[in-house]
């Protein structure tokens, strides 16, 4: 009997862990049915226009399925969720308003709704970007602020596997069709300090959904980039 009651708690954690793993492959599986055919219905179909319009409920499904992976949904992690979307959103509309952060350019209508000029879902993709790129980077030896630099790499990478598919698909457009270099700069600048503030909230910076939604987007956009 003692022997068995022992046994009771390994079992338990076994079947929890067993059970978390099922759901982590679940939900990769509803991501990549989801990119799959978004890379289908853009990279070959006559009408791309009718994948356009599930470009935004795309980026909140996976926004979501990553927050549902997080472990620690405390108090600290929602403050950190709207502190980097209204950064996000406040960046975008000094930038198209200015031109100084990103160079001129302004927002068509695929990513939907927009106020001041910019769409309200363009802030949970600068929280998505932040946290997967951010979370990536927590597996290395490093110190917070070289952390900080190679998760802004990771972002700027990614930013610049989109801006031809973005261009394309009137996420945005650029004035004179050229993206400048000053667009990579800016987001350096932003994505290095939303790092820093990443590194600095206090949650449970693990998420087993984080490296395989960053490498989803990273194919998805490198790939219909070779599709032009």
């Amino acid at each position: 009997m003692p022997e068995s009651i022992q046994q009771l708690p390994a079992e338990a954690l076994a079947q929890r862990a067993l059970a978390r793993q099922r759901r982590v492959r679940w939900a990769q599986g509803i991501l990549l049915l989801f990119h799959v055919t978004g890379f289908l219905g853009l990279g070959f179909s006559e009408d791309p226009a009718f994948f356009l319009q599930f470009v935004p409920l795309n980026l909140l499904l996976t926004l979501g399925l990553l927050l549902a992976f997080q472990p620690d949904k405390g108090s600290t992690l929602w403050w950190f969720c709207l502190v980097t979307m209204a950064v996000g959103f406040g960046v975008e509309v000094v930038g198209i308003r200015t031109g100084l952060l990103f160079g001129s350019y302004e927002y068509g209508g695929t990513l939907g709704l927009k106020w001041l000029g910019v769409p309200l879902i363009i802030g949970a993709n600068w929280l998505m970007l932040t946290y997967t790129a951010g979370i990536l980077a927590r597996y290395l030896p490093l110190s917070d602020f070289l952390r900080a630099v190679v998760a802004t790499l990771l972002m700027v990478g990614l930013d610049a596997c989109l801006e031809p598919v973005a261009v394309r698909f009137d996420f945005w457009q650029w004035r004179f069709d050229v993206i400048p270099l000053q667009n990579f700069k800016g987001w350096f600048a932003v994505s290095l300090i939303l790092q820093v503030f990443f590194n600095r909230t206090q949650f449970d910076k693990r998420n087993p959904l984080a490296a395989f939604v960053y490498m989803l987007q990273l194919l998805f956009f490198f790939g219909l980039g070779l599709l032009r």
